[in-house]
């Protein structure tokens, strides 16, 4: 045990604090200061701040006073000599590094070697042309990877600023010309002088000179797990970074700012240690979706591989294989690329990035991006009163006075006589460590002083305003840190203590002052003052008289708070341990009993009503007694139906009576802490089907309340639930103690946990803010320690911003159901196309650079239209998702399955029948207009390919019959003799012969009469309009597929809010004016042609047929609704 700080340590401080030094710190270097802050050397560091006289040498050198802090001028001058608290970063990744980084995907590394391959045969076999599709392979994979490094960069950017925005929320408490103020961390310059209390972060590097028995964690920093205790002659050094765990007896620990910024030890480390992106559970999910995908993707590259190496037998009887294979091969790993749908985690990463940004606006703060889309399915939210169900602006309207009741219409107009103000005010000013603050950072005056610190001591320093009181002149008179002991509020004693040890007045020395919950405090009084202030016995009808005022109070939603002292004649008198545990639980005398009321939110009706409509059931925990926590959960509507209260002295009365107390449980809607902490684990699971408030509860008993939800941080296994309950028996007994154990809470639960998002603000809420799937905690109110814990920062502290947390979920949710329904619509058409276009012997419809193009329709634009869509309040109509719910429905399959097919069917029916449709004004397939002879002089036999039924010849000669000789630029026989590859010319011309070609030759695959006779049709002209006006078709048939996916179940309309959806709308305009460019540009380049105005026409109308398409399927019977068992919610007690 450590020993306790003597009377003249504790001096020592003191004096530090009050010196005002007149030294300059001209001679203080940067170099002298680092010798005060070196890393884990406290000892060394405490020997140089001696050399330089202690603190108080340290002061005068900064021309510091302790007491009233740094002038304006002097805050200038220390900043412009030793920098501002801003800490360095790690260099963020360029867009050129990020850019290098795509291409360490191997399918792209696959494809740009083939590209290559393409690339360089084509170059040797047609100088002129044949470079061209490896190229343009080339180009496509380098706008891909570019699109790539883009999403990289915006989701590292976007990262980095959710940190700033967190960090430019932060306040720390500084005094600076005698006045305390509240200031960014950014702000504070080395000699600042910083207030901190309990669960603050430390905000630089600082030596203590004011407070006792001050604990500091440094994990953080050090890795060192256990509370620091700081005193003034081993280890005063405070580190940025760490949070100040307990202030021990002062009601606040005072540090001089030695290390700021860069020169501070958090700050020589952290640009090492920027935190990098995680992945969110959702997105960890869709990757495993990817991942099945994309081997169904690599199936179907591989059987259309298979297809097209088969077709340079069958087709081209084996002639320039190297080429076909190199073709079938870029077409496959190109298939593999469009397969994997990489857009699904990217559409997450938008619809993210989106709602955060538009969250923070409406009050959300997301420290953690999972706590998005989390929220959009939480089935419970725990909830804190003080300032999220109420405004946080407490005020004291009636009360018990130096015995005397007054009510609310006397209490604003009363004349507090000095009786009433002698202990009462002593106490309000004393025992707390909250101060007003007038103005804001920027000077200007607040409307009603702001409360720093408690909002309930707030309404008792407000008071003492109102009656004319200096709490602050009274804090300096009365209290000395060095001589006398605070204690800060104890949630499990329920009360805040101070200790007076040399009291001026009376013939009582010691004094102390103690408040806390009004019946808790009651028990412990013997006495009570009366209208005089002499001491009056507390009798039982005088007992049952206070306790009849409290639940009136309480009764009426008031906070009820009972102070009350004990006088001791001197220090001799207190028992000696008084210094580490107050004698405040005995003989007190009550002075005073208030009634503090603190108004709702104007807006937290309509928001409870609206979570509980979503199927969220929202549960009340708060240290109220359960009167008032009832009557304030009645006034927001929280609590529902007409449930029964149990409390601690109704359990003690059934619990001898286990049936009758289980047959009670499921119909609890209001419970006490101490009450539920003594249920069993299957008692516990009755209550929280029904409960809905908790009240005198504490930080452990909203712990046990949330993982019993939950399931999170249970015993695994008998040495877990051991190390939680010492010397008990696992055996016997592990079915007794909550929070219960794995095993058996899992087998209670079939579908899994709840997902609960819990409240909180002081630093005992951390345990349940981590044990939550979202911690939620209090921007104006919660302490760093909470912050720390949680993984949405409240920023105006309202329930209402929780609700709107939840509705910004579920649209990140549908947002990515949207984005996955017409993925995947669009890789099943993509890859059914390409194997069947292969097996029946055409070229591959869509080639390597149109599917490219589809590829980055599909994944960067498609999830930027659908992964931005707004919010609708319908989505609060609805109730949650289970945890494992699929995240394709029966409606979005069939919505799925009915798009694919029109698309597919249309698409084969251009294929097979799409030349005769448009009047044979073009020929089947990508066919080459005009063949050129690789080998004019070779002996040839024209006969061997069989009968020529020339109906009308080409270049303007017509002769009807099957007779070879009788075609007009014949001149060889039937027999072959004498005819060479040149009679090719003969019977076709020299000039646009493909389609005779294509007519009479192509189709005999068996005759060699291609490769002997003809260059590859590769190296000349093309005719693409056929497959043109199926890639126009197609790409037509997904942009209004977007419209269709706008809506994932039988809503009909499409168009639903989409002049709001400006993303959705300008997505679509570039894709049509790129698809414009690709087509009317592309040329041989991605092998399209100029088509006429009225195939556009054609392929807009086919592409629109998606439309109507799309309202049959949502009238389909056929998978019209989810299943039941997809939602996890409550149906509210009525």
């Amino acid at each position: 045990m450590e020993p306790e700080p003597s009377k003249q340590d504790n001096e020592r401080s003191v004096g530090m604090a009050q010196v005002i030094p007149s030294g300059t710190n001209m001679d203080l270097t940067q170099d002298i200061l680092d010798s005060l802050n070196v890393a884990q050397a406290s000892e060394d560091n405490k020997k140089n701040l001696d050399d330089l006289g202690g603190t108080d040498g340290l002061a005068s050198r900064m021309g510091l006073n302790l007491k009233t802090g740094l002038t304006d001028s002097q805050v200038e001058a220390s900043r412009e000599r030793y920098g501002a608290n801003i800490f360095p970063e790690k260099p963020m990744k360029s867009f050129l590094t990020l850019f290098v980084e795509s291409f360490n995907d191997t399918t792209l590394i696959i494809l740009i070697i083939a590209a290559f391959v393409s690339l360089i045969v084509g170059s040797y076999e047609d100088p002129e042309k044949g470079w061209i599709e490896g190229l343009a392979i080339l180009i496509a994979v380098l706008l891909v990877s570019t699109v790539t490094a883009t999403n990289d960069y915006q989701k590292e950017k976007q990262f980095r600023d959710l940190e700033k925005n967190s960090e430019a929320l932060d306040r720390c408490t500084v005094i600076r010309n005698g006045e305390t103020l509240r200031v960014n961390p950014d702000l504070l310059v080395v000699g600042d002088v910083v207030s901190l209390k309990s669960g603050d972060g430390i905000p630089a590097d600082g030596i203590l000179f004011e407070g006792s028995g001050v604990k500091c964690n440094e994990s953080a920093l050090t890795g060192e797990p256990d509370d620091l205790k700081k005193d003034f002659f081993k280890d005063p050094f405070f580190l940025s970074s760490c949070v100040v765990t307990d202030t021990g007896t002062s009601g606040d620990a005072k540090v001089v700012c030695v290390g700021i910024g860069k020169d501070s030890q958090w700050g020589k480390i952290k640009a090492n240690l920027t935190s990098e992106a995680a992945n969110t559970p959702l997105q960890d999910k869709l990757e495993d979706m990817v991942e099945l995908i994309g081997k169904g993707g690599g199936g179907a590259a591989l059987l259309t591989f298979c297809a097209l190496i088969a077709m340079i037998w069958l087709k081209y009887d084996g002639e320039d294989p190297w080429t076909h294979v190199i073709e079938a091969f870029i077409i496959a790993v190109t298939i593999i690329v469009v397969a994997i749908p990489e857009g699904l985690p990217l559409a997450v990463t938008i619809s993210l990035s989106y709602s955060s940004k538009q969250m923070l606006s409406e009050g959300n703060l997301i420290r953690q991006l999972q706590a998005c889309e989390t929220m959009g399915n939480a089935t419970n939210i725990c909830t804190d009163k003080t300032g999220t169900l109420t405004e946080n602006r407490m005020t004291i309207v009636e009360g018990f006075f130096a015995g005397k009741a007054i009510d609310q219409d006397a209490f604003e107009t009363v004349t507090p006589s000095e009786v009433m103000k002698a202990d009462f005010a002593l106490n309000c000013a004393v025992n707390s460590n909250v101060f007003l603050q007038d103005k804001d950072e920027n000077g200007k005056a607040y409307d009603r002083a702001k409360v720093v610190g408690s909002a309930t001591e707030g309404a008792m320093v407000l008071l003492l305003r109102k009656w004319g009181i200096d709490y602050q002149a009274s804090r300096d008179t009365y209290f000395s840190t060095s001589r006398d002991m605070q204690f800060p509020f104890n949630s499990t004693k329920k009360r805040s203590t101070v200790i007076l040890c040399d009291y001026p007045s009376g013939d009582s020395k010691v004094k102390l002052l103690c408040k806390g919950a009004s019946e808790v405090i009651l028990a412990d009084c013997t006495h009570f003052a009366d209208e005089s202030g002499a001491k009056q016995p507390m009798t039982e009808a005088k007992r049952k008289e206070f306790l009849d005022l409290i639940d009136q109070m309480a009764g009426r939603a008031l906070r009820t708070l009972a102070i009350a002292h004990k006088d001791y004649k001197d220090l001799n008198a207190i028992p000696a341990n008084y210094r580490t545990d107050p004698p405040d639980s005995s003989d007190l005398i009550l002075d005073a009993v208030v009634g503090i009321i603190d108004p709702l939110r104007s807006d937290v009706k309509d928001a409870v009503k609206t979570a509980q409509g979503a199927g969220v059931m929202v549960r009340m925990v708060t240290g109220d007694n359960i009167i008032t926590a009832r009557a304030i959960a009645m006034q927001c509507g929280i609590l529902t139906g007409t449930g029964e209260t149990l409390t601690k002295e109704m359990y003690e009365q059934l619990k001898a009576d286990p049936a009758k107390l289980n047959a009670m449980l499921p119909n609890v809607a209001c419970i006490e802490g101490p009450v539920y902490r003594n249920l069993t684990p299957a008692q516990a699971d009755l209550v929280l089907e029904r409960v809905q408030v908790m009240a005198r509860s504490s930080p452990d008993d909203k712990y046990l309340m949330v993982t019993r939800l939950n399931g999170h941080g249970l015993p695994a296994n008998q040495k877990e639930w051991e190390t939680l309950h010492p010397g008990r028996n696992y055996e016997s007994e592990k079915d007794l103690f909550l929070p219960g154990y794995k095993d058996e809470w899992k087998a209670s639960r079939p579908n899994g946990g709840q997902v609960v998002g819990v409240t909180g603000d002081g630093t005992n809420d951390a345990p349940a803010l981590k044990a939550s799937d979202v911690g939620l905690s209090m921007g104006i109110t919660g302490t760093k320690v909470a912050q720390n814990a949680s993984d949405v920062v409240i920023t105006d502290d309202k329930f209402s911003s929780i609700v709107r947390a939840i509705l910004w979920g579920r649209s990140v949710y549908d947002n990515i159901r949207r984005f996955l329904q017409f993925q995947l619509t669009v890789n099943v058409v993509a890859l059914a196309l390409v194997f069947i276009g292969s097996v029946a012997g055409f070229p591959p419809p869509l080639n390597a650079v149109m599917m490219l193009w589809v590829n980055l329709i599909m994944d960067t634009m498609g999830a930027l239209a659908l992964g931005t869509e707004k919010p609708t309040a319908a989505l609060l109509l609805r109730q949650p998702y289970l945890r494992d719910s699929a995240l394709v429905s029966k409606p979005m399959w069939r919505n799925i399955l009915f798009q694919s097919a029109y698309q597919l069917i249309l698409l084969l029916v251009l294929l097979f029948e799409g030349t005769a449709m448009f009047g044979d004004k073009f020929l089947r397939g990508d066919y080459c207009m005009n063949w050129k002879l690789s080998n004019g002089d070779k002996s040839y036999d024209l006969t061997a390919i069989g009968s020529l039924d020339v109906i009308e010849q080409y270049n303007g000669v017509g002769v009807v019959g099957d007779d070879l000789s009788a075609q007009p630029y014949y001149t060889g026989n039937e027999t072959g003799d004498g005819t060479t590859c040149s009679d090719f010319y003969r019977v076709c011309g020299s000039e646009n012969n493909g389609e005779c070609y294509q007519d009479n030759f192509a189709s005999n695959y068996d005759t060699g009469f291609k490769s002997a006779c003809l260059d590859n049709c590769a190296k000349t002209d093309y005719d693409y309009t056929h497959f043109t006006i199926i890639f126009n078709a197609f790409v037509w048939c997904q942009i209004f597929n977007e419209f269709n996916a706008r809506q994932i179940k039988n809503d009909p309309n499409i168009l639903s809010g989409i002049m709001q959806s400006k993303m959705f709308l300008l997505v679509i305009i570039v894709t049509v004016l790129f698809q414009i460019f690709v087509v009317e540009v592309g040329g041989d380049w991605v092998r399209t042609t100029h088509i006429e105005f009225n195939y556009w026409a054609w392929s807009v109308l086919f592409g629109a047929g998606s439309i109507p398409v799309g309202l049959l399927m949502r009238l389909c019977p056929i998978w019209n609704e989810e299943d039941e068992d997809s939602f996890f919610g409550y149906i509210m007690p009525s």
